[in-house]
């Protein structure tokens, strides 16, 4: 074992829509939010709070490509990868820096459409169960339905 390990797990929400950039030689580069909860009572007065953790999410060439086609604010994902930090110079002349998670795999858990469609009547006919939809940084599909 190389003694370090750089890996990150999230499952959140998509805090807004996928902004893609596209350069030249077909490469590409996708960005967006991704918020996580976190839910606890207060122990003094007994109220339950949440909070939420945004972090900056960034998917590169064939995974970003899909990325943009069926994402979108508000969709469920699973994200594996790791921490990257950027530092760059503002127009003020400061040391600027961001954290980064650079996805290698992810998975699609729902999306809005399926959050918001109308409830089946089970009596009648019984839902099929759904499946994930998952892919890779080498765009390589795990089980897509489409």
């Amino acid at each position: 074992m190389a003694g370090t390990v750089n890996k990150v797990i999230l499952i959140g929400h998509l805090g807004d829509e996928l902004k893609m950039h596209y350069f030249e030689g077909g490469n590409s580069i996708g960005r967006f939010p991704l918020a996580t909860n976190e839910t606890y009572t207060n122990k003094q007065t007994g109220e339950k709070v949440t909070t939420t953790e945004w972090h900056n999410i960034v998917v590169r060439n064939k995974l970003a490509e899909i990325c943009e086609k069926y994402l979108h604010k508000g969709d469920k994902v699973y994200c594996e990868g790791r921490i990257k930090t950027r530092q760059w110079d503002g127009e003020d002349g400061t040391k600027r820096y961001t954290t980064e998670i650079h996805v290698v795999d992810m998975t699609f858990l729902s999306t809005k459409s399926e959050l918001n469609a109308p409830a089946q009547n089970t009596a009648v006919k019984p839902e099929t169960p759904k499946k994930d939809v998952s892919v890779n940084e080498a765009g390589e599909d795990d089980d897509l339905p489409f």
